[in-house]
């Protein structure tokens, strides 16, 4: 990857920081320093993105072609760090750049064959003020980064969240997300295949609830792409 000149002063005058081990990133390393990233947990789920644990939480739930994640999450972990930071700690640009490094490895698997469009699971207006930005979404700018993918985050909205999935049972994250979402835009993804982006897919409930709405517009097709995935 080329690095930019501005992007050589930048580093040496506000030097970047490895998002799991601290260390000081080289000029062309970006959110992760290279040991970091050859010893995350990964998936391999893109291998075989038809038929892995994660694609078979929503067979016959929906009509999903494909899924996969980046690398295996579980909380307390160092990757995990990561993961709390982008959501909790104002850094954007680990979702970005995750989004970007998840695309390079997926595309190779033809893992976005015939997709139309992404939607990144909705915030709610009071967690995305909170927060000043959704973070699925800036995965999925990494991710329309590397694929040119358009992104639909206005075809559907997020009504309501009572309370965060994390410690959650598979009950209650059901629960949590009925009726969360309201499709808007029907027309414009009629007869489309859709890849979905969130953060973390541990039960699907979240995923799930959104396709089923999007599904109201007819004849869509879903695949999955997430940057965790969590077995608990």
């Amino acid at each position: 990857m080329k690095t930019s000149f501005w992007t050589r002063i930048f580093d040496l005058v506000a030097p970047r920081a490895c998002a799991v081990c601290g260390r000081r990133l080289s000029s062309n390393e970006s959110v992760l320093c290279a040991t970091c990233h050859l010893h995350l947990p990964l998936t391999g789920f893109e291998k075989t993105p038809d038929d892995n644990e994660m694609a078979q939480r929503f067979w016959a739930l929906i009509p999903i072609e494909r899924a996969a994640a980046l690398f295996f999450y579980e909380a307390q972990s160092e990757s995990a760090r990561m993961i709390y930071d982008m959501k909790y700690h104002r850094r954007p640009d680990i979702g970005e750049s995750l989004g970007r490094i998840t695309a390079r490895q997926f595309v190779a698997q033809g893992f976005f064959r015939d997709i139309d469009a992404i939607v990144p699971v909705p915030l709610s207006r009071w967690r995305y003020w909170q927060r000043g930005y959704n973070q699925s979404e800036e995965i999925a700018r990494g991710v329309a980064h590397v694929t040119g993918l358009p992104i639909y985050n206005k075809v559907v909205r997020r009504t309501r969240f009572d309370q965060s999935q994390t410690r959650l049972s598979p009950y209650e994250r059901r629960t949590n997300t009925e009726d969360a979402f309201q499709l808007v835009d029907g027309d414009k993804i009629r007869g489309l295949h859709l890849l979905l982006i969130d953060d973390i897919v541990t039960t699907g409930a979240t995923i799930l609830a959104l396709a089923k709405e999007l599904q109201r517009a007819g004849d869509v097709r879903f695949s999955v792409l997430s940057l965790g995935y969590s077995k608990a």
